[in-house]
């Protein structure tokens, strides 16, 4: 007899998205509850969690918390249950958006503040440079403000592309690949 049964499709889902999960910095378990809530036909409890992705109450109750944090598991009423109960947040470009705006943007916008700082202080250390020194100095400042703007640009993109959430980006998909009318 097998003591491991294969693994069944919803299981090798779940792990698939955790696995996309951890790889975008989260927790592999966030992303295994989240999968399972998301193919579930109705809210779960947290044994029921516990009992599909084999994790401990704890476990859950914690990942359970930062999920409702990140918006994508909210509570659930069930009638006739005083047991909480959990459901997926399907609208997947609102869950990305979030983990964008709260995340990706700042972190840019981060980085640019700290390029332009690093920027601003070889310019500074250039005047005090010796003889060719000074050149470097200045080429390595040039080159950082490149860095800095590119990183703003980045930003400001992230957000228009957030502020548009039924942006078709089938034309720039084509025109990237060089399949757009005219072309």
């Amino acid at each position: 007899m097998d003591e491991h049964p294969a693994p069944t499709g919803k299981d090798l889902i779940c792990e698939a998205v955790g696995s996309i999960i951890e790889f975008w910095g989260f927790k592999r378990v966030m992303g295994r509850i989240w999968a399972l809530l998301y193919l579930s036909p109705r809210p779960l409890s947290a044994p029921e969690i516990c009992e599909g992705v084999q994790i401990s109450t704890g476990s859950a109750s914690m990942t359970l918390a930062e999920l409702q944090v990140w918006g994508v598991v909210r509570r659930a009423v069930v009638p006739g249950s005083r047991v909480a109960h959990f459901e997926a947040e399907t609208n997947v470009w609102k869950m990305i958006s979030k983990v964008f705006r709260e995340r990706e943007r700042d972190r840019l916008h981060d980085f640019a503040r700290a390029l332009r700082e690093g920027g601003r202080k070889l310019r500074e250390e250039a005047k005090d440079a010796p003889g060719a020194d000074v050149e470097l100095a200045r080429a390595q400042a040039l080159r950082v403000e490149r860095l800095a703007r590119l990183a703003e640009q980045g930003a400001t993109m992230l957000e228009a592309f957030l502020e548009a959430p039924d942006l078709d980006l089938g034309p720039l998909i084509e025109a990237m690949r060089g399949t757009a009318k005219g072309s």
